[in-house]
């Protein structure tokens, strides 16, 4: 069963940048798209953006585009989120899940609060934005 691991968190300060990873160790994940979500205390998970399972296509929320940058790399069985211009807002656990669905359902998906087309998620990485 495919598992996902995520890594990179950490805490900067505001207009920072951190580089999150997303690994599946002894896994192949050039059959899925790959979604990044993060949850905040007392707010409810989000999606932050999601990747094609070739890489070829992706898609941002609002509240992260122009800022975040999602890549895969398949021979290494990783997909990063690169973050730049980090604000308070940002902090957060980041996961990562992977969904197997037809790209336009993982773009609806993603952004509804019952992402429910994805699965294998991570344990998590912490992200905390503060001076």
């Amino acid at each position: 069963q495919l598992q996902l691991a995520e890594s990179g968190g950490g805490s900067v300060q505001p207009g920072g940048s951190l580089r999150l990873s997303c690994a599946a160790p002894g896994f192949t994940v050039d059959r899925y798209a790959i979604g990044w979500f993060r949850q905040a205390p007392g707010k409810e998970r989000e999606g932050v953006a999601c990747i094609s399972s070739s890489g070829g296509m992706t898609h941002y929320a609002d509240s992260v585009k122009g800022r975040f940058t999602i890549s895969r790399d398949n021979a290494k069985n990783t997909v990063y989120l690169q973050m730049n211009s980090l604000k308070p807002e940002d902090t957060a656990i980041y996961f990562c899940a992977a969904a197997l669905s037809p790209w336009e359902i993982v773009v609806m998906n993603m952004g509804t609060n019952r992402p429910y087309h994805f699965g294998s998620w991570g344990q998590g990485t912490q992200v905390t934005v503060s001076s």
